[in-house]
């Protein structure tokens, strides 16, 4: 069942690592907590700009920190063996998963795997926006065992655990909203006149409370696209950055917006519910239509057609620039697989709005029910998935007290994910471990993991 996270035993423990690598006390150590987190509504709309939401769950990287006292970077992981070490204005390039890098060195000769290309990443993600580093961190990195590649966003959560370590260290002042865009982006000095606005809205007892932040951005280039080498948008950070317990984070791509969708128990209690992550087994994407690039152009060809239609052809081609009406007015326009591509969009979108409505009244078996239409429209519209994650989502939705489940994360390996009534989320562990082993029983076989209970979770801060 679920359990507090982090735990006081779990924090010693990580504060013990560090205060023994730097020779200083226990009481002198940070930790930065950074939670994973889910995506119960919105799947594969928001680089159409979609709206989309997410939770962050009681589970993540724990990065237990000193300021060095000088520009070095010495880290251990309880997840990977070997050391890395670096200087801050000595950055080493991105390292490999085979342990190759673009250029003939030793500085990764203790380094296992490429696991500290996080924290390099941090590192010039802040240098690159013009925050001066003066002091590096001694560290020590610990995350919940058993949830690498699972879709629950652990490679989000490490980065922003990095850059809070980091601007602890060094005093900095740094927003959420400006930590979203350090995990993803790299800022570079080309067009200084270049800005955005993002507006936080708040949704409580229904009440819009607005503030406005406007972001000056100057040349935009992804971290995770152009060090990591991964294709992540806002959801991962926002979620893991914004998140309040309880709350539905709910962002609104297109507009630049975001909510904290409250429901009516808040703080006042625990809510009927337990979040509930079903783990395949399978560590590699498999599908029998792989692409994810392939989709996002069909989406794009399919707003392409429809903006032809409607007389705006010079639109740029997202499915957020056609309107509802128009899509129903041409949307036989569309044949194939651009027709289910749309069709996916468009009535995602409708389920996001219908789930905050639903999250917002309390009503759990409603916000369930419309999960479950989107675990479906992943499958047959989208035609995402694979045999085995098809198998664990059907049979988590048919297990006691689920209000709803779908795939977690893109679909093509890691876990599925469900909300659960909290009395019966014990039986429905049960009832999807002894069904999925009977199901995949060398999947099943593999996992040290079957199923996690968890609850939602506050955003990423340092203790």
């Amino acid at each position: 069942m679920a359990s507090s996270w982090p735990s006081p035993s779990l924090l010693a423990k990580v504060k013990k690592e560090v205060a023994s690598m730097a020779t200083a006390e226990d009481k002198d150590v940070r930790v930065a907590v950074s939670p994973y987190r889910i995506c119960p509504l919105g799947a594969h709309i928001d680089h159409q700009g979609g709206s989309v939401t997410a939770m962050a769950i009681s589970q993540g990287v724990l990065l237990g920190f000193v300021p060095s006292g000088n520009l070095e970077m010495r880290l251990l992981s309880g997840q990977f063996f070997g050391e890395v070490r670096f200087s801050l204005d000595s950055v080493p390039p991105k390292k490999y998963n085979d342990g190759a890098s673009n250029i003939k060195t030793d500085e990764y000769s203790m380094e296992e795997g490429a696991w500290g290309n996080f924290s390099r990443g941090a590192v010039l993600a802040l240098q690159k926006k013009g925050y001066k580093l003066s002091q590096g961190i001694t560290g020590f990195l610990e995350g919940s065992a058993g949830f690498e590649g699972c879709g629950v966003s652990s490679s989000a959560a490490v980065g922003v655990a990095f850059l809070l370590a980091l601007e602890s260290a060094n005093g900095l002042k740094v927003t959420a909203e400006d930590n979203i865009e350090l995990d993803r982006l790299f800022l570079s000095c080309l067009d200084s006149g270049l800005t955005i606005d993002l507006k936080c809205v708040i949704l409580q007892n229904g009440l819009w409370l607005d503030f406005k932040m406007t972001l000056k951005l100057i040349k935009i280039r992804l971290i995770e696209n152009e060090y990591l080498g991964l294709k992540n948008g806002i959801l991962d950070q926002s979620a893991i950055l914004l998140s309040q317990r309880h709350s539905l984070t709910a962002i609104h791509c297109e507009r630049r917006m975001y909510e904290l969708v409250q429901p009516p128990w808040y703080g006042k209690n625990e809510g009927d519910y337990k979040i509930l992550l079903a783990f395949s087994g399978l560590q590699h994407a498999l599908s029998s239509k792989p692409g994810y690039n392939l989709r996002v152009a069909e989406c794009q060809e399919a707003a392409t057609v429809l903006l032809r239609a409607v007389g705006r052809g010079d639109c740029e081609p997202l499915l957020c620039n056609v309107s509802v009406d128009e899509y129903e007015a041409h949307k036989d326009l569309l044949e194939g697989e651009l027709a289910k591509r749309a069709l996916h969009f468009f009535s995602e979108n409708a389920r996001v709005f219908a789930g905050i409505d639903a999250w917002s009244q309390g009503n759990l078996p409603e916000f369930g029910r419309l999960i479950s239409q989107s675990g479906l429209s992943s499958i047959h519209n989208y035609e995402c998935g694979c045999e085995p994650l098809v198998q664990l989502r059907d049979i988590l939705a048919q297990a006691p007290g689920v209000y709803g489940a779908r795939f977690s994360g893109a679909g093509f390996r890691g876990c599925c994910v469900a909300l659960v009534a909290t009395d019966l989320a014990g039986e429905a562990e049960k009832y999807v471990r002894a069904k999925y082993l009977n199901a995949q029983p060398d999947l099943a076989k593999r996992l040290t993991t079957a199923t996690f209970v968890c609850d939602s979770a506050d955003h990423a801060h340092v203790v």
